[in-house]
Parts: structure tokens; C-alpha cells; sequence
């Protein structure tokens, strides 16, 4: 057989028309069909080459050509994904896309599956030499127009960062956005300036989220605050009155809301290494039984603590040993270890709110202060649970309910003494299931 002779590959030619406006759409012949006849009469001049027509119609009336979101056109692209069309027919290439844009990534599509598309009142044709050509040459300038308008973008973007000018993104807490301006929030800006105040006294990220958790303090995203999100607040330079771009500080239009005394004090304990500023938090964890244990003899022991290589050890130590009035240990201990002196006062609270006396007490109390709101099932439940409750709290607060909870620990030869303030007992009760103490679990 004669190579000349031989039928050309068949190829499924698929028509796509456009309208702009839906003028005329009702009229027996539109402009529609004038262009799916023009395209073809071009297909048909094509059968000897193996083109064509498919059953289906791609049209899209009344709609613009500066969106690729087009009925037609979508349900083109999806039947050329299909691998159901090999060339897409159109009457201009305006009817494709006005955006070159738009048109290279409608490129991308048919290069990726093959597919080659002819206009044909423009000799537009991508199956010859000279159509590619002349489609290169468009998707360069293309690419050129990305390109000179992501620049655009970027020098404004800068300028008006150099200008002080907001420029989007999540608006911080303390602030609220007007005509593209940050203006002052009283009540948040008082939180940030609580935030940072508290962390030059606490000197930790993890503690202070710990202490917000539990005060029920959320983001302006209305999220609990992490370390991650105080870390961010804490370096965050808008709260100085600057505006940021790549790393670059410039005077902002906002007015600042921390001043430079205590952002300094901030970022000088943030230059610190994360382990010194731990030992220095745990340092600083409140003495449970401050003022309230004293040794059989009267002498009241004052909290203390030592240091052995990066661990730090807390107790209890009598002032007769520390003021040498002759204090043996042969008779009464007068330095005790504060963790084991204070859990076993904590024990001796969760065993005392365990009796069946002291529930009543409460439960009793409870009703006559008219606390409807707490039913008595959750009040047993909170005293039979309250080592739980306990190990949730922060520190200060544990430090508090200890003050209203004893009155007063003696170091004897035997043991300790500890005389409860069953009165408080109610109270505190009432505080642990009513107020926004607990922290989030970890």
C-alpha cells in the first residue's frame, strides 16, 4: 500500500463558543451560531487531515471572557482531561480568553493532554510550525506580564510598608482595623500590656500560657493562647509602633502600645537561654506554707532552697537553725523538704474533704448561702475529686487556697500537726467550682 495513500489518524475536533452579553441569546440564530457554523465549515475543510466534530456543544452565553469560571469551558477542560478531544475550535481566540493570563494556563491544560487548538479567522492553528510559533511568542509576553506585575505588587507592598501603611494579614490583638489603619482596642491593648508586664514578673512563656489558660484569656482569633502564640506577641514589633516588611522595621501610622522600658525588659529576658529562664520560674514557685509552719518549740521555719548543678531543692528551715539559737534535729527536724512537707498537707486536706462529715458541712452551707447553681451531686463529686482539681491548678492559686484552707502546720519529733480551717472549706468549695481557675489540660 502506497504511503501517500495512507488515512490520515483521526482526530475528535470539539467547538467552543462565547458570548459576552446575553443580548440576542433568544433570537432562533445568535451569535453562537454563527460562530459554531464558521467552525464547522473550518472542520469539515479538514476531513482529509482526519479532523472530526464530536456530539457534544461547550457554549457559554453571557458570560465574560476575563474569568475562566464558565460553565462550557469547564466541562471542556474536564472532557480534555478525559483524553476525549484532541483539538479545540474556536471562531476568534478572544472567544478562549481576553486575559493572556488566563489563556497561558488554558495552554498549560492542552499541552499537558495533547490537545491543539485552532482559531479560525485568525490562521491560528497549533497543529503547523508557525501556529506554535506565534503561541510562544504570546506566552512569553505572558510571562513577561506575570512578571512585571508581581514586581508591581512587591515595590507598592514595600512602599507603603516604608510609609507605615497596614498592608492586611491577621490584625493583632490590641488593635482593630479602620479604613486600612490600625486604631487602638482599649480593652485588648490592656491585655497585651498585662501579657507583657507578666512575663518580665514570670519570666516564662510555658507558665504565663498556664496562668492564661486558666483565667480563661482567648486570642483575638478566639483561641487559647500557647507558648507559641506568646512568642509571637511578645517579638511582635507593631506593639512598638513599627511596621515590618522582610525583617525591615519602619515607622508605623498606628500609635504603639508597649513602650520601650518594658519591651526591653521583655526581649532581655527572652535573650536569656530557655533553661536559665526555667530554673529562674521554678525559682520563683510560691512556698505553699509561708508564714503558716512552725516547730513545736514556736520557731516559725521559713522557705528556703539550694542549688546542685542545674537542679534546685526547696524546704523548710527553722530560724533557730538559721539564727544558731542551739536548734537540734535530735529533738525537733528544723529543715524539712518542702515538696514532702507540702503534699502531705495536701493529703490531709484531700483525706478531710473525703469524710462524710465535712460533706455535709458543705453541702449544708452551700444551701443555706443560696448557691442553687451547684447541684449536690457535683459538690461530692469536686471533693472526692479534688486531688484531680488540685493538680490542675497554677501555683498562685494553689498558694491561695493553702492560706484559706490552714491554719497552721507544727514540726513535732513525731510528725507534723496540721490544724485545718474547716470554716474555709466551703469557700473554696465554691471558688474551685464556680471561677475560671482551671487550666486547659496539657
Amino acid at each position: 500500500m502506497d504511503m501517500a495513500s495512507k488515512p490520515a489518524r483521526r482526530l475528535r475536533c470539539a467547538i467552543y463558543t462565547r458570548k459576552s452579553s446575553e443580548e440576542g441569546l433568544e433570537q432562533e440564530f445568535n451569535s453562537l451560531h454563527a460562530q459554531r457554523e464558521a467552525c464547522e465549515a473550518y472542520i469539515a475543510s479538514q476531513r482529509s487531515e482526519g479532523w472530526a466534530l464530536v456530539r457534544d456543544q461547550y457554549d457559554d452565553g453571557g458570560v465574560s471572557g476575563g474569568t475562566l469560571d464558565r460553565p462550557g469551558l469547564k466541562q471542556l477542560l474536564a472532557d480534555i482531561d478525559d483524553g476525549l478531544i484532541d483539538v479545540v475550535v474556536v471562531y476568534k481566540i478572544d472567544r478562549l480568553s481576553r486575559s493572556l493570563m488566563d489563556f497561558s494556563k488554558l495552554v498549560e491544560v492542552f499541552d499537558r493532554n495533547g490537545v491543539t487548538f485552532v482559531s479560525v479567522t485568525q490562521s491560528f492553528n497549533t497543529t503547523t510550525s508557525m501556529g506554535r510559533l506565534t503561541l510562544n511568542i504570546l506566552l512569553s509576553f505572558a510571562q513577561f506580564e506575570r512578571e512585571v506585575t508581581a514586581e508591581r505588587i512587591r515595590d507598592k507592598f514595600k512602599a507603603s510598608r516604608q510609609r507605615g501603611l497596614w498592608m492586611g494579614g491577621y490584625v493583632p490583638l490590641g488593635y482593630d482595623l479602620n479604613e486600612r489603619k490600625l486604631v487602638v482596642n482599649m480593652a485588648e491593648a490592656a491585655s497585651v500590656r498585662r501579657i507583657f508586664e507578666r512575663f518580665v514578673e514570670v519570666g516564662s512563656a510555658t507558665a504565663l500560657a498556664r496562668e492564661l489558660r486558666a483565667e480563661g484569656f482567648r486570642t483575638k482569633q478566639g483561641a487559647a493562647a500557647d507558648k507559641g502564640y506568646l512568642y509571637r506577641l511578645l517579638t511582635n514589633r507593631i506593639y512598638r509602633g513599627y511596621a515590618v516588611h522582610k525583617g525591615q522595621a519602619y515607622p508605623g501610622e498606628h500609635e504603639a502600645i508597649i513602650d520601650e522600658r518594658l519591651w526591653d525588659q521583655v526581649h532581655s529576658i527572652l535573650g536569656e537561654s530557655p533553661r536559665k529562664r526555667a530554673n529562674n520560674s521554678r525559682a520563683q514557685t510560691p512556698a505553699l506554707l509561708k508564714g503558716l509552719i512552725f516547730t513545736a518549740t514556736g520557731a516559725a521555719m521559713t522557705p528556703s532552697s539550694t542549688k546542685k548543678g542545674t537542679r534546685r531543692y526547696r524546704y523548710y528551715v527553722s530560724m533557730d537553725l538559721l539564727k544558731n539559737r542551739g536548734a537540734s534535729d535530735d529533738v525537733i527536724p528544723n529543715r524539712l523538704p518542702a515538696d514532702t512537707v507540702e503534699a502531705a498537707v495536701v493529703t490531709e486536706i484531700r483525706r478531710s474533704l473525703r469524710t462524710p462529715e465535712t460533706t455535709a458541712q458543705v453541702l449544708a452551707a452551700l444551701a443555706h448561702d443560696g448557691s442553687a447553681d451547684i447541684s449536690e451531686p457535683e459538690v461530692i463529686a469536686a471533693m472526692q475529686g479534688f486531688q484531680d482539681l488540685w493538680a490542675q491548678l497554677f501555683p498562685a492559686e494553689q498558694a491561695r487556697i493553702i492560706q484559706l484552707l490552714v491554719r497552721r502546720v507544727t514540726v513535732t519529733r513525731d510528725g507534723l500537726v496540721i490544724d485545718l480551717r474547716t470554716e474555709g472549706i466551703t469557700g473554696v468549695m465554691r471558688d474551685l467550682m464556680t471561677k475560671p481557675n482551671l487550666e486547659a489540660a496539657e
